[in-house]
């Protein structure tokens, strides 16, 4: 596992309620920049912790490995002078009950700053130019000591629920003999929005129904009955899924959002106002009519998905 510092102060909102970090793969010039290479090399289960505002807000957890994405079309005017063409990290952030503000803390964190792309200068403040940058573990765990337990609390907390029935099926079908190894590959693949349950949402649903983007390189194929919940003709059927941009696959896929028969949009009362807002969200659109074989999974989205009530499922 790998610490890493990111400096959100632009992005925050975005990024934490979306569930990713993002940035351009070159400076404006075409050169390369240190601190958007690191993306590269985030794994799943590294530990990230947030930095705006001047305090540490939240921590993340990466949960995938970087693809090539655009600039989040919710980012708006911030970055206006980033490339277009970014790295995105899926994460899981955990908003902090007790923010801490690192400036507070420098007689015992500036001794362990590394000497060379550190994320904070020995006065407290942030080094301007960096995004995401690598944290020794010693200081790492100076952090989680100052944090006063809340990190070892979230990553505990995560560790109780890493086998969900996503990893647990994964597994059975890595060691299930009795498919073939191509089949095997193809449910895996169909989890990842990849391969060929991809190809076959996009020959249904050609562009993300909210957005309108049509562009495969920055829409993800989602399952619209959990692919744990899944059978394995339900894990590649082409009707089982949409193709949507990154925020509205997060929305769809935690119940934030869902779609009645008639392509009519529902936003869930657990939706927060800033982020409908932030996002520019509107409840009067209306896709078009979903296919029979859709509407059957559709149905299982609004029961079983879709947070139609302030209660957590």
């Amino acid at each position: 596992m790998t610490y890493w510092w990111v400096n959100q102060n632009q992005t925050y909102v975005h990024e934490v309620n979306g569930g990713y970090l993002w940035s351009p793969k070159t400076k404006a010039n075409g050169e390369r920049n240190h601190f958007y290479d690191t993306m590269t090399q985030v794994a799943p289960g590294d530990v990230i912790f947030s930095f705006a505002d001047t305090h540490i807000k939240a921590i993340g957890i990466a949960r995938e490995v970087h693809q090539s994405a655009s600039k989040p079309v919710e980012f708006g005017s911030a970055g206006a002078n980033w490339t277009d063409e970014g790295w995105y990290v899926p994460v899981d952030f955990i908003e902090l009950a007790n923010p801490i503000r690192p400036k507070d803390h420098m007689d015992r964190l500036a001794p362990l700053l590394p000497s060379k792309y550190s994320p904070l200068q020995e006065n407290g403040n942030g080094n301007q130019g960096v995004y995401l940058a690598s944290v020794p573990d010693d200081l790492a765990h100076e952090l989680e000591a100052i944090l006063d337990g809340q990190v070892q609390s979230i990553l505990a907390n995560k560790s109780n629920t890493a086998e969900t029935d996503d990893s647990i099926n994964i597994d059975r079908l890595l060691s299930d003999g009795a498919l073939p190894a191509t089949q095997r590959t193809q449910l895996i693949q169909a989890r990842i929005g990849q391969g060929l349950f991809r190809s076959r949402v996009a020959a249904l649903e050609p562009c993300c129904r909210i957005t309108g983007i049509i562009d495969p390189r920055f829409l993800i194929a989602s399952h619209i009955k959990p692919w744990s919940k899944s059978n394995n003709i339900e894990k590649l059927d082409g009707h089982n899924g949409l193709l949507l941009a990154p925020h509205i696959d997060r929305l769809f896929d935690k119940g934030y959002m869902t779609f009645e028969n008639d392509g009519l949009l529902r936003f869930s009362p657990q939706l927060p106002t800033e982020i409908y807002r932030a996002w520019s969200l509107d409840a009067s659109i209306t896709a078009k009519p979903f296919s029979r074989q859709q509407e059957d999974y559709m149905a299982y989205h609004r029961a079983e998905v879709f947070l139609d009530d302030m209660t957590n499922r």
